[in-house]
């Protein structure tokens, strides 16, 4: 099935059209909490349990040994290994240019305040590892947690038929810091690390993609107080495009996140309605050639293009959609990118395609998808930190700003608040 084009709809019109596709989590939450629940009473007796019902796959130790880790890169072609270090050192580069200098600032004679970065001490990360190992994602996640200084970085990720995750996401382990592995998929892997079992230890905060059961599970821990990265929904990519655009490269572009799954959605909006016709076969000409056709497909189906009237509604409706990525396909691209409020990633110009921040740029591919870039950034080095701020005064600081303290205290009837200054006042002018 071809994109569905769209000329000129209505401003009225844009919500309905800009839908995602629908994913019931509550349904699937209802499905995944009594393996949550399992894995909270039973601890690793469920994890094995549930390994061998999801993954065929019967474990006595859910540990990946560290040896298996140290051999993983002996089953990766050296190209591969190098890459992965490409990527790394790039993203390595990008994150720790977001380490900012503690500040302090006196806000009046006596009162000095700053604030410290301080990391979370325990982070848990999910990785999937069934139709495609996303070592890329452990890359964006294990990265900025080590340059962060998280005391513990903890790995979940399914076993394959053997017993082992795929080597390339152990090799990406071992390069990036995390210190522990185990080998457990699915909800039951999110529902370890937010309650903790015999194997598995407890963290503060968890990070990473997944399946539908993966999604609900760290939405119900979230629910219960445990934070996670951000909300998450299906990959998804919008391409704004003029004239100057090469059709080949948007249709690339597209099908690029249309493999992702069958769920994700990609939009294209233009002014030009020639370019949709030519974008069009060429996706069905490079559909041919993807061995990931079928899942890309139907996301297609999902997919639209939008022919509007100028370039200012291009850019209200790229605002209207907050894309997880956004592809600025125009010769003057910095300068339409001077109206995006509302966007994940944002790659600009025709030479800056939506894969290469996927892997290997630098920035980060853990991004707000299902319209949160409205409100939410991406994965970032400030994901893994706290800020703490401190203050502290002089005794001639005090006495400065108390007054202000006791006035506003004994305005909203707080007594106790002021007498803390009060106490304090009385005892420097004795």
């Amino acid at each position: 099935m071809p994109i569905q084009v769209y000329l000129n709809p209505a401003r009225e019109q844009w919500p309905e059209l800009l839908t995602r596709p629908t994913m019931d989590l509550a349904e699937i939450e209802q499905r995944v909490a009594p393996v949550m629940e399992a894995v909270r009473v039973e601890g690793d007796q469920a994890l094995r349990r549930f390994t061998i019902q999801f993954d065929s796959v019967k474990l006595d130790n859910l540990k990946v040994p560290e040896e298996a880790i140290a051999r993983a890169g002996d089953q990766l072609s050296g190209e591969l290994k190098a890459a992965i270090q490409v990527a790394r050192d790039n993203i390595y580069a990008f994150h720790s240019a977001q380490r900012e200098p503690e500040q302090r600032i006196e806000t009046m004679p006596g009162v000095t305040c700053w604030r410290r970065s301080v990391a979370i001490q325990k982070v848990g990360l999910y990785i999937p590892g069934g139709t495609a190992p996303l070592f890329s994602t452990l890359l964006m996640l294990g990265t900025p947690a080590k340059i962060a200084g998280c005391k513990q970085i903890v790995l979940c990720t399914p076993p394959g038929p053997d017993g082992l995750p795929h080597p390339a996401i152990l090799y990406a382990a071992q390069l990036v810091g995390v210190t522990e592995v185990f080998r457990v998929g699915g909800g039951q892997a999110i529902a370890a690390m937010g309650y903790g079992t015999e194997s598995v230890p407890a963290v503060d905060k968890i990070f990473g993609p997944g399946n539908q059961y993966v999604t609900a599970a760290k939405q119900l821990l979230a629910k219960g107080g445990l934070p996670i990265d951000m909300p998450a929904g299906p990959s998804e990519v919008a391409v704004i495009a003029d004239d100057s655009a090469d059709p080949a490269f948007i249709a690339a572009d597209l099908l690029s996140q249309a493999e992702h799954g069958v769920d994700s959605q990609v939009i294209l909006l233009t002014t030009h309605k020639a370019l949709v016709e030519q974008v069009q076969a060429e996706v069905e000409s490079q559909l041919q050639q993807l061995p990931r056709q079928e899942i890309a497909r139907k996301s297609i189906a999902n997919s639209r293009a939008f022919v509007l009237s100028d370039m200012e509604e291009v850019v209200n409706m790229a605002n209207e959609y907050a894309a997880e990525h956004l592809i600025i396909a125009t010769d003057d691209a910095g300068r339409v990118a001077e109206g995006i409020v509302n966007a994940g990633s944002i790659f600009l110009g025709h030479y800056s395609p939506e894969s290469v921040g996927d892997y290997a740029s630098g920035t980060n591919h853990t991004l707000p998808t299902n319209g949160w870039a409205r409100s939410y950034s991406g994965v970032s080095l400030d994901s893994f930190v706290k800020k703490i701020t401190f203050q502290s005064l002089t005794a001639a600081g005090l006495q400065t700003i108390g007054p202000v303290v006791e006035q506003m205290a004994a305005a909203e009837q707080l007594e106790a608040h002021k007498q803390a200054v009060s106490i304090r006042l009385k005892k420097l002018q004795s």
